[in-house]
């Protein structure tokens, strides 16, 4: 992760303002004073590219919104914290400093005066002409929402709210939701069809997936390389409802 080892080095400052920008810097802080990581002070002036800094907005906002959303219902669990373990270490693969950042983002957020709906807002001026980026960090809630089973109305209420937010569309929402529940129609909602679809159909919309969610193309879209590892389980998954389908209706 460039942006990050270019911080933590201490070869370049902080520039990310709002509600994201005082996560980031107190964060980053305590992550200093616990590892003593910074080798030199940082270049008067220097900044990150707009891509890094992009990655950087991606990766603060995600721990952030997270955070706000396991206490959205007044308490955080073992098992929500258990949740957002395995998300880091199963699903995004970070690495050890990675996740002490992410950690020391995740409970900087916890206690942030800001709501859910300030990072919400900030990640979309960042990314409102990149729909596919929103999209994904809504699906990137609703998976850590419901890996418990227990979609509470108040988490529902605040992913909504970045839908909201962000632009999506009811149906949109609602083909995100079903990705990651257990229902008997789950496989075709992860492709986003019915099970009325014919084989074309469906097809069509497996290669379009395929293509969307190949972890190449998401790379090229300057996210950090963990969430390249997060699309990889999201295009693994894809292949998985499809050839589930395919067994179930003799397709070939």
């Amino acid at each position: 992760m460039g942006w990050m080892g270019k911080i933590v080095g201490g070869t370049i400052g902080l520039a990310l303002g709002g509600p994201l920008g005082a996560i980031a810097g107190a964060a980053f802080g305590h992550f200093f004073d616990q590892t003593k990581e910074i080798t030199s002070g940082a270049i008067p002036g220097a900044r990150l590219s707009s891509q890094e800094d992009a990655q950087m907005t991606f990766f603060v906002a995600a721990f952030s919104m997270l955070a706000k959303l396991v206490q959205a219902d007044g308490r955080v669990t073992e098992d929500e914290i258990a949740t957002i373990e395995r998300f880091m270490q199963e699903d995004l693969r970070l690495s050890p400093s990675s996740r002490r950042v992410a950690i020391n983002i995740f409970n900087t957020a916890k206690t942030s005066p800001h709501a859910f709906e300030d990072f919400a807002s900030q990640f979309y001026g960042a990314f409102q002409h990149r729909p596919e980026i929103l999209e994904f960090m809504v699906d990137i809630l609703m998976r850590v929402a419901l890996a418990d089973r227990d979609f509470s109305a108040a988490e529902e209420t605040l992913i909504r709210q970045a839908a909201q937010i962000f632009g999506l569309p009811d149906p949109g929402y609602q083909n995100l939701k079903s990705r990651h529940a257990q229902t008997d129609d789950r496989f075709y909602r992860i492709l986003g069809v019915t099970a009325e679809a014919s084989e074309a159909e469906i097809k069509a919309r497996y290669r379009s997936l395929v293509k969307e969610f190949h972890p190449d193309r998401i790379a090229a879209k300057g996210l950090p390389d963990e969430f390249t590892e997060f699309a990889e389980t999201k295009f693994r998954e894809i292949q998985e409802a499809y050839e589930a389908i395919k067994k179930e209706r003799g397709m070939v």
